[in-house]
C-alpha cells in the first residue's frame, strides 16, 4: 500500500504540473459494507488531498447524493443514469469508460455547476 499511494501522489502532482488547475473536486467517501475496501479508499482520497493543498489548490468535496442530483437532477438516481446524463450532457458518442471516468467526470460537472451556482449568487 505504501508504494500505490507513493504513485497516486506522484500522478496526481504530475498532473497538477501540467495543467495547473485552480480547484480540485473530490468524491466524499460513501461508507459501505466492505470497511477495507473504505479504509484504502480514504487513504487515496487524502493522499490526492495532500497533494492538491500542498500546490495552493483549494479542494471541494461533494457527497454521492449531491454528485448525482447535479448530473440528473434526482440525488438516488442509478449508475447507468448518471453515466448516460455524463455521455448526454459532454456530448459524448458513448458512456465513458470505465466507469470511474464517468465518476470523475460527473464529480467534475457537479463542481462545475455548483461554483457557478455560487457566483451567481
Amino acid at each position: 500500500m505504501p508504494e500505490r499511494l507513493k504513485i497516486i501522489y506522484q500522478k496526481v502532482g504530475d498532473i497538477i504540473e501540467k495543467y495547473h488547475p485552480q480547484e480540485a473536486a473530490i468524491e466524499q467517501i460513501y461508507f459501505s459494507k466492505n470497511a477495507k475496501t473504505v479504509f484504502s479508499v480514504g487513504q487515496a482520497r487524502g493522499v490526492i488531498i495532500l497533494a492538491a493543498s500542498i500546490k495552493g489548490i483549494k479542494v471541494f468535496d461533494y457527497t454521492p447524493l449531491e454528485i448525482k442530483q447535479a448530473v440528473t437532477g434526482y440525488g438516488w438516481a442509478k449508475k447507468h443514469q448518471v453515466q448516460h446524463m455524463i455521455k448526454d450532457l459532454l456530448h459524448l458518442d458513448r458512456i465513458p469508460s470505465p466507469d470511474d471516468a464517468a465518476d470523475a467526470l460527473a464529480v467534475a460537472l457537479c463542481h462545475y455547476y455548483s461554483r457557478r451556482l455560487m457566483r451567481e449568487e
